[in-house]
């Protein structure tokens, strides 16, 4: 398989309109970006593609985020991909239940895109800004 040029970030989130906001910007700061609308997509686009990182939206309809992170952390072809919750859930127990489902950060939306690509550079160890070629 060919080496990535560009790190993959797979995007979950139902709403339209969020996913177009963040897939525009994470493709211009240096990420392909696959999107998914549902957990059980988000599931099958994960094992297909084995993306770097996974911003994952906690409250989709049908199987929620929460149950797709846990599947995807028991997966093995998934179990190490990051996984960011992102969420409108800002209460204090929502960043546990997180943490709990396997998250690996928790990013409270709506957020500042460029507070969500630190994140991803964090998590994927990226120095800030290299992302972008």
């Amino acid at each position: 398989m060919a080496e990535r040029q560009r790190p993959v970030v797979l995007l979950v989130d139902d709403y339209p309109d969020a996913r177009e906001m963040y897939s525009e910007y994470l493709g211009f700061a240096g990420y392909d970006v696959v999107e998914a609308t549902s957990g059980p997509e988000a599931i099958d686009k994960a094992e297909r593609l084995c993306p770097d990182i996974i911003l994952m939206d906690l409250s989709l309809p049908g199987m929620d985020g929460w149950e797709a992170t846990r599947r995807l952390k028991s997966g093995p072809r998934t179990r190490s991909i990051p996984v960011v919750a992102l969420t409108g859930h800002a209460l204090s127990g929502h960043f546990d239940q997180a943490r709990r489902a396997g998250c690996d950060a928790f990013v409270t939306k709506p957020c500042l895109p460029d507070a969500l690509v630190a994140e991803i550079q964090k998590l994927l160890g990226e120095v800030p800004g290299a992302a972008t070629s």
